[in-house]
């Protein structure tokens, strides 16, 4: 089993910080259900670079920090994926 990503644990923890229901923050941002916003805080996928910056206003978040954490969860993720490639499935 995937464990959760820290960008989707991030994105669920500022916005329940913004006392913000999954509902409230589908509706800000346009989309026609909150499933969209389940999936982020999940980790099943990533939001657009346009609704990051609109939850980065909502949230009231810099988007510096987004930026970082993102960076960082890709680097972790290539470095990962390339020495699976390297090594083998025993890379971790």
């Amino acid at each position: 089993m995937k464990r959760q990503s820290e960008f989707a644990s991030f994105l669920k923890k500022k916005r329940s910080l913004a006392g913000l229901s999954q509902k409230e923050v589908s509706e800000e941002l346009g989309y026609s259900t909150p499933q969209f916003i389940s999936n982020w805080e999940r980790g099943m996928s990533t939001p657009p670079i346009t609704a990051i910056k609109q939850l980065s206003n909502l949230y009231k978040i810099s988007l510096d920090e987004i930026f970082e954490l993102l960076l960082k969860e890709t680097v972790e993720q290539v470095t990962h994926d390339l020495k699976k490639k390297f090594y083998g499935k025993k890379a971790q």
